[in-house]
């Protein structure tokens, strides 16, 4: 007896579809959780885009059902572009796989097969019920993209650690008197703020808070307050003041009374996207511990000769045991660079895996 039939190839206006996804799942970033944010696109029988939709707030509707309420009847023999599978079981809305199939979706693409037990096999509903199912579809942009930090908690258990740091050419985080204000342009700063206002939590220490009182909050370009606000996460054993501006009501505030990353990672493990913005001694200890999963690394073009180290005290001692990264792109960011990268071996030889991802912004 003959097999399933492949589904055919995608189309121009599939992969058009898919970047449209993709560009609604990373404008619900941060605010899905413990959901992933997923996007959706729904494309009528001529290929015309009829539907747009995003994971909505925990008990909300999925991206698909979003997406299907926009295009109403146009839907029916048409095509569903997701950035993950479909969702095969009842939480607190119903299947996705079911509704797609409900309004009469002939054909869906999605990028990534759902890792989670409960939601998995919507593919296999959907193939059962006569629709054209192609998976893995654009799945590099999504898994480095939006579902980058939720895809790794559910793959490892734990949070998904970014790193970030602005430095001069030299690696200085701060100049010999401590001044660090200021070290990358406004566009760098800009992309600082647009990033932390899709994340779960910053985390710094409290030897940050003691020395700059940074107000850790995600800013619009005209200087307010994002609509989305991580979590503020202040660790280590010092006491902070009352004044501090972490401690205001502009966003939620934890603070943790240790200097140990898993234990830190232990508490923050409903939080999927965690953005470590501390000083060199909590990077360090980060590193060390092996829980950095990715390096955002502002670059600015300036040299200062002396001050403070990006890192310190990285459990490096010698050049066999240099942590060695990466890199999946640069970006131009005004004067400045941004590097994206993510953990390579430990030791002596390690090369890059992407040798012609750069990119200009």
């Amino acid at each position: 007896m003959p097999g399933p039939r492949p589904a055919p190839e995608p189309t121009a206006s599939e992969a058009a579809a898919l970047r449209l996804a993709v560009d609604a799942a990373e404008r619900v970033r941060g605010t899905t959780s413990p959901n992933p944010p997923v996007g959706a696109v729904i494309l009528d029988e001529s290929g015309a885009v009829v539907g747009v939709g995003a994971t909505s707030p925990v008990g909300g509707p999925h991206a698909e059902v979003m997406a299907l309420r926009a295009a109403g009847s146009r839907a029916r023999g048409g095509t569903a572009v997701v950035t993950l599978e479909p969702c095969n079981h009842q939480g607190r809305t119903g299947p996705c796989a079911l509704a797609l199939i409900e309004a009469g979706v002939s054909r869906v693409l999605f990028a990534v097969d759902d890792p989670h037990p409960q939601a998995a096999g919507g593919a296999q509903t959907l193939r059962s019920a006569g629709v054209d199912v192609l998976s893995g579809f654009g799945a590099r942009d999504v898994e480095l993209g939006p579902l980058r930090a939720w895809l790794h908690r559910q793959r490892t258990g734990r949070s998904h650690v970014t790193w970030k740091f602005a430095a001069s050419l030299d690696g200085r985080s701060a100049a010999a008197d401590g001044t660090s204000q200021w070290i990358t342009g406004p566009e760098a700063r800009a992309r600082v703020h647009r990033e932390r206002a899709k994340l779960d939590a910053i985390v710094v220490g409290t030897g940050t808070v003691l020395a700059d009182d940074p107000w850790l909050t995600a800013r619009t370009p005209d200087g307010g307050l994002a609509d989305h606000q991580p979590v503020r996460v202040v660790v280590g054993e010092r006491e902070i003041p009352a004044s501090a501006r972490v401690l205001d009501d502009a966003a939620p505030t934890l603070v943790l009374r240790t200097r140990d990353p898993l234990e830190v990672v232990a508490a923050l493990a409903d939080l999927p996207d965690v953005l470590l913005e501390g000083g060199p001694h909590l990077a360090g200890a980060f590193l060390e511990a092996g829980l950095v999963d990715r390096i955002l690394a502002f670059l600015s073009p300036v040299l200062l000769g002396a001050g403070a180290a990006a890192v310190e005290d990285a459990g490096v001692t010698n050049i066999a045991q240099a942590l060695r990264f990466h890199r999946e792109s640069v970006e131009t960011l005004g004067p400045d660079l941004l590097l994206s990268l993510t953990p390579g071996d430990r030791g002596v030889g390690a090369e890059d895996e992407n040798e012609d991802n750069s990119t200009n912004n």
